[in-house]
C-alpha cells in the first residue's frame, strides 16, 4: 500500500528516521502533537527484542507514545519525572537490580531527586529519540504498537516472555519504595 494511501505508514516513515542523541533532540523537539519513540543499541537491555530501525540499524525500538505536545512531553515528563511518565518507571523498574534507585511513595512510586538525576543521566547517554509531528496522533499509537511490537509498551502488547519481563519489572519498581 502506498504511503499517501494509509497515513500510518507516513507515521511509521517518520519513526523511522536516524535516532537523535537527546541533546541534539532537545533542540529541535517541536510544540506540536505527534508521536515519538525511544531507540537503543542491542545491548542495552539485550533480553528484550526490538525492531530495528530502518535508517541506522545500529538502534532498535524499545517505545512508542503520543503527545499532545512533542517537547513537552519529552522534555517535562520523560526526562524529568517518574511521577508522570510510565516509560521513566518502566526503566527504573528493569535497571532497579544494577542501578538500586531509591524510591518514594506519593499516589504512586517515584524516584527521589537524586535518582531522577541519575535515571535522565542515563537516559542521555544509552537512549535515542524519533518523532513525527502530526494533528492527531490517537489513531495511529495502538496500530504503531501492534505492527512494531515495541518492548517496553504494554497496551496493545501480545502477552509472552517479553510482556512478562516488563511486568515483572514494573511491579519490582512498585514493591521497591519504603513504606
Amino acid at each position: 500500500m502506498e504511503a499517501s494511501s494509509n497515513p500510518s505508514l507516513t507515521v511509521v516513515d517518520g519513526l523511522g528516521v536516524a535516532p537523535l542523541a537527546l541533546d541534539e533532540a532537545d533542540a529541535l523537539l517541536p510544540r506540536e502533537p505527534g508521536v515519538y519513540a525511544w531507540w537503543a543499541k542491542p545491548e542495552t537491555f539485550a533480553e528484550l527484542p526490538g525492531t530495528v530501525n530502518p535508517t541506522d540499524q545500529h538502534y532498535r525500538l524499545l517505545y512508542v507514545g503520543i503527545a499532545t505536545n512533542l517537547n513537552h512531553r519529552i522534555r517535562r515528563n520523560h526526562l524529568a519525572r517518574s511521577g508522570s511518565s510510565t516509560l521513566r518507571r518502566t526503566l527504573a523498574g528493569l535497571l532497579l537490580p544494577t542501578e538500586h534507585w531509591e524510591t518514594r511513595r506519593t499516589d504512586r512510586v517515584v524516584l527521589v531527586p537524586a535518582a531522577e538525576l541519575r535515571l535522565t543521566a542515563w537516559m542521555h547517554e544509552h537512549l535515542r529519540l524519533t518523532w513525527y509531528a502530526c494533528e492527531d496522533p490517537r489513531p495511529h499509537e495502538l496500530r504503531l504498537i501492534t505492527a512494531l511490537c515495541p518492548p517496553l509498551n504494554f497496551e496493545g502488547v501480545p502477552p509472552g516472555p517479553t510482556r512478562d519481563r516488563v511486568k515483572a519489572a514494573k511491579a519490582a519498581y512498585a514493591a521497591s519504595a519504603v513504606h
